[in-house]
C-alpha cells in the first residue's frame, strides 16, 4: 500500500512540483495551502508523512505542529527557507523528525522521506511488538517493555521489585503463590533474610493500586500466600 504524505506549502508551484515528484514515486498525496486547513486535515485524517512549511498564513507551521502533536504522532518534516540552528532546534524539539532547508535538492527531500517512513514502520513493529508483554487487570496496564504500570491511563510509580511482584502475579493468575515463590521471584534465590518482606511489597502495591482505585485486586490466601484472581 502506498504511503500517504500531506504537503503543507503555500507556494502553489512548489506543493504543485513536490506533488508531481512524490507521485512519480508512487506516494499517495494531498496538498494543503495555509496552517488551519493543514491542522484540520492532519487531524481528519490519517498520514505516514506530513511534509509541513514553517512560514504559513492562518497558523504558522511551528503551532500546527504543536497543535497535531496534542493528538497525533505523524511523522513530521519541517520545510522553511530559515536555516538557523535554532530554529532546526526549536522544529526538532516540537516534534518533527527532519528539517530541510529551501531551495531543497528533490533527491534529498526523497530520501529524508525514506528515512523518516523507515523509522515509521520499525516504531509500528515495535508497538505491535510491545503489545506481546503487555498484562491486564480490570483498568490495570503493566507493559513489561517500557516497564510501567497504569490504571485506566494514569501511571502509578512502582519500585522495581513492586513492578516485578505485580508482574509474577498478573502473569501467574488464579494461581496461589506462597511467599516463598514470590520471594524467589522477586529478590532472587539468593536472597538471605525473612520471607516478609514480600508481605510489606504486597502492603505497598495495595496502598497504591488497591486503596486508590477501590479494588479487591490483591487477595491474600491464609496459611498459602498470594493471588490475583482473574476478573
Amino acid at each position: 500500500m502506498a504511503a500517504k504524505i500531506l504537503i503543507v506549502e503555500d507556494e502553489e508551484k512548489l506543493a504543485r512540483f513536490t506533488e508531481l515528484e512524490l507521485q512519480h514515486e508512487n506516494y499517495e498525496v494531498r496538498k494543503a495551502f495555509d496552517g488551519r486547513a493543514a491542522l484540520e486535515e492532519a487531524l481528519r485524517n490519517d498520514y505516514d508523512l506530513i511534509l509541513l512549511d514553517i512560514m504559513l498564513p492562518g497558523l504558522s507551521g511551528m503551532e500546527v505542529l504543536r497543535r497535531l502533536r496534542q493528538e497525533k504522532n505523524t511523522p513530521v518534516i519541517l520545510l522553511t527557507a530559515r536555516d538557523s540552528v535554532m530554529d532546526k532546534v526549536a522544529g526538532l524539539d516540537a516534534g518533527a523528525v527532519d528539517y530541510i532547508t529551501k531551495p531543497f535538492a528533490i533527491e534529498e527531500l526523497l530520501a529524508r522521506i525514506r528515512v523518516a517512513l523507515k523509522f515509521r514502520s520499525a516504531g509500528a513493529e515495535k508497538t505491535a511488538a510491545a503489545e506481546e508483554g503487555v498484562l491486564t487487570w480490570q483498568a490495570l496496564r503493566l507493559d513489561d517493555v517500557r516497564k510501567t504500570v497504569s490504571w485506566d491511563g494514569q501511571r502509578i510509580a512502582l519500585t522495581n521489585r513492586e513492578f516485578l511482584m505485580l508482574k509474577t502475579l498478573l502473569e501467574n493468575r488464579d494461581i496461589v503463590l506462597s511467599r516463598e515463590t514470590l520471594l524467589d521471584r522477586v529478590c532472587g534465590y539468593d536472597y538471605v533474610g525473612e520471607t516478609n518482606i514480600v508481605d510489606v511489597y504486597v502492603r505497598h502495591l495495595r496502598a497504591k493500586i488497591d486503596e486508590v482505585y477501590g479494588v479487591k485486586m490483591l487477595e491474600t490466601v491464609r496459611g498459602a500466600g498470594y493471588v490475583i484472581r482473574s476478573e
